[in-house]
């Protein structure tokens, strides 16, 4: 399929699926989408301690770093896990200007550092930040009881209706320990009767540019 660099009205550049008319990120803004979704209604839920994320589409790495920048803000020790079953190419990685538009040029080298290090090996990128990529489909995921928080960054169910089924947020659902929290930028009444049907909480939030709502998922403590 056709891909080409597109940039988004933030500034900040993604890549398009030509055929099937996709982006990895918003066209209203891949780094405003970003923060919002995956960092204000996410990562600051938690501070002062040692967090597991997983990140359900690694694709360009954008979620990946500025969950680096704000670990300082957060007081937090991260240990991130980006699962991709299709790793983007390196000259496409290249044409990105994630650390030009965030101006956040002493993560510069870590960012090349996330795509040019090896698969399914975990690679300390910084004190406060562990990185492993694991190659594989999400329905390959095995987990339990691992993470803290999912950050569900799959191509929309328009395209890919697959990876927003009950079976998939099962296994969301057993990969989070208990409390842990998933966040996406989705909000079809579909994707939130699957989160519903396999045992998440489910609250609608307001979206990033370009969408009205998001939705958020708690693993709910059988104590609570």
């Amino acid at each position: 399929m056709e891909r080409k660099i597109i940039t988004t009205s933030d500034g900040s550049t993604t890549i398009q699926i030509v055929d099937w008319n996709e982006q990895y990120h918003s066209i209203h803004g891949a780094i405003q989408e970003a923060y919002h979704v995956f960092i204000k209604y996410g990562l600051s839920l938690f501070e002062h301690q040692t967090l597991n994320i997983l990140e359900i589409g690694f694709g360009t790495g954008l979620n990946a770093i500025i969950t680096s920048i704000e670990c300082k803000n957060y007081h937090l020790v991260i240990n991130y896990v980006g699962v991709e079953a299709y790793p983007v190419k390196s000259e496409e990685i290249a044409q990105l200007n994630y650390i030009e538009q965030l101006k956040a040029v002493d993560f510069k080298d870590q960012f090349i550092k996330m795509h040019s290090g090896s698969w399914e090996t975990a690679r300390k990128l910084a004190d406060n930040f562990t990185l492993t990529k694991q190659q594989k489909f999400f329905t390959e995921i095995t987990d339990i009881d691992a993470y803290h928080l999912i950050y569900f960054d799959a191509f929309g169910a328009r395209v890919q209706p697959e990876l927003w089924t009950e079976a998939i947020f099962l296994i969301m659902y057993k990969a989070l320990k208990e409390n842990g929290v998933l966040v996406t930028y989705a909000a079809k009444g579909s994707v939130r009767r699957a989160m519903l049907a396999v045992g998440f909480l489910v609250e609608k939030l307001p979206g990033p540019p370009g969408k009205r709502e998001m939705l958020r998922a708690r693993k709910v403590s059988l104590n609570s």
